[in-house]
């Protein structure tokens, strides 16, 4: 029996796949999911709140979207069979961070957290952080941390650390209620294995 690989790429503004056959590394068959949500930049899918500046979220159900989506679709365009396909690799647009409970479930798809901005997925250009970064930039220069070097002296508002300490510093009842804090990609292997 031939063998297949799916790739799913999480983006900014889509979730793209494409299905490729092993032995030859052809690829057969690609699908392109739109989130509906796209950036949440303005204020969250509900209506409310609005965001300050500098915010960029997303839906998780837009990822689930993506995967209920394209999967089947690929199957479907190449006739190829489900047990055909002997892997799946994910790629995430980095650095998205979301807070989620110790089984993954992202705080924003709980009801009591729905509304608040700091339970939902920080897209890697929510740039609200800055704050953040600039102090832990600070710091790493005044202990003359070795790791600062590495990156040009400068690590961006945009990985994880600064979104994590963001939701502990301006909504500590989320970062409380977080028992994990994770990339997207996590989130996306974890409901890719489900």
């Amino acid at each position: 029996m031939e063998c297949y690989t799916i790739g799913l790429d999480f983006g900014t503004e889509s979730g793209r796949a494409v299905l490729m056959r092993v032995s030859d590394r052809c690829v057969v068959a690609g699908a392109i999911y739109q989130y509906p949500d796209g950036v949440i930049d303005t204020r969250l899918p509900s209506g409310e709140p609005s965001l300050p500046p500098e915010w960029a979220l997303q839906n998780p159900r837009d990822w689930l979207g993506a995967l209920e989506f394209a999967v089947p679709e690929l199957l479907k365009e190449s006739g190829v069979s489900p047990e055909a396909v002997i892997g799946i690799g994910i790629d995430f647009t980095a650095c998205t961070v979301l807070p989620t409970t110790a089984d993954g479930i992202p705080l924003c798809m709980i009801k009591e957290w729905e509304g608040v901005p700091h339970a939902w997925p920080k897209l890697w250009m929510h740039h609200a952080a800055q704050p953040q970064a600039d102090r832990v930039n600070a710091l790493a220069h005044e202990r003359g941390e070795s790791f600062i070097k590495r990156y040009g002296g400068k690590i961006s508002s945009e990985w994880l650390i600064h979104k994590a300490l963001q939701i502990l510093e301006e909504a500590p009842d989320v970062y409380a209620a977080a028992d994990r804090i994770i990339e997207g990609g996590g989130y996306n292997t974890l409901a890719a294995a489900a």
